[in-house]
């Protein structure tokens, strides 16, 4: 008997994430609220369900893939929440960037139907996921991990464990989420000393990307700052500062004073200001053009590409 699962979030992470899923042979029931998203999920064979609790089965799997803890809130607990329905046995897969906290509290209202709380966020952006090469962290309880697991693997290239804690894995994915923002930082003035030298900026970033940073991060957002180049986003300006408001919430609460991520937050929040939260997370290198000077010379042109 083919397995139904919720789907629940259909940006460009999350149709790409159900498309590989029915694409493995599961059955969908998928919910957005925006509808139109899930036209080409439906004409895949999914069944589009009008609220987040028609999205369950009782005992059965829900994922979520949504933008913030206010939309994953929303959509378990609010009216019309998918929580009660799926009740004993099931398992809540939660895939979005959310607070630990939100977590904490999510896992507890779990308990109280008997639903297991797997945390899953994900690395890699819309192209990764449509690939299957998304890098997976989960955490939870270790019998509602394995039942996940194949359904994850359908998504992703490799899963790492971080134990029965259901915020830990979303701890994981904020200080990833931090280190690819310090990149974009130092990519963006790594590159842009170098124009101000008279060095050629996509030639630089080549040879960084090949040599002493040769993994993807680096090399995606290389070649973006190098050229320019902001549209599609994978993640936006605006959902980068989610996520850093994120990281220094959980540090203030750890008691863990990050420098790094206090400039981090101001550099997106400026970028934000200035009218571009809609692109990609990578334009915060727009403002530091602007700080040298180069903006008019060699970026606006390329903004609206």
């Amino acid at each position: 008997m083919v397995e139904r699962i919720g789907f629940i979030g259909l940006g460009r992470m999350g149709q790409a994430m159900a498309s590989n899923l029915i694409g493995a042979g599961y059955a969908l029931q998928i919910y957005n609220r925006t509808p139109d998203k899930a036209a080409a999920l439906v004409a895949q064979g999914a069944r589009l369900a009008p609220h987040p609790s028609q999205t369950t089965e009782p005992g059965g799997v829900v994922i979520t893939m949504l933008s913030d803890d206010q939309a994953l809130e929303s959509v378990a607990l609010g009216k019309n929440g998918f929580l009660e329905g799926l009740g004993p046995h099931g398992i809540h897969v939660s895939m979005s960037t959310i607070s630990p906290a939100l977590a904490r509290r999510l896992a507890q209202h779990h308990r109280e139907y008997q639903v297991s709380y797997v945390a899953a966020p994900v690395f890699g952006r819309p192209e990764a996921a449509a690939a299957r090469k998304l890098w997976i962290c989960i955490s939870g309880h270790q019998a509602a991990k394995q039942r996940a697991h194949p359904i994850l693997q359908a998504m992703g290239q490799g899963i790492f464990d971080f134990g029965e804690e259901p915020s830990a894995a979303h701890v994981v994915k904020l200080a990833g989420n931090f280190l690819l923002a310090s990149a974009i930082e130092a990519l963006a003035e790594a590159l842009t000393l170098g124009e101000k030298n008279g060095i050629d900026r996509t030639t630089l970033a080549d040879l960084f990307s090949k040599t002493l940073f040769a993994c993807p991060p680096y090399q995606v957002y290389g070649e973006m700052i190098a050229r320019n180049r902001y549209r599609p986003p994978g993640l936006t300006v605006s959902l980068g500062l989610k996520d850093l408001n994120l990281v220094l919430q959980t540090a203030a609460t750890s008691t863990m004073p990050m420098p790094l991520a206090s400039l981090l937050h101001d550099r997106f929040l400026t970028t934000i200001a200035k009218g571009r939260g809609d692109l990609d997370s990578a334009a915060v290198a727009l403002g530091v053009a602007e700080d040298a000077g180069l903006l008019t010379r060699s970026v606006r042109p390329s903004i609206s590409q």
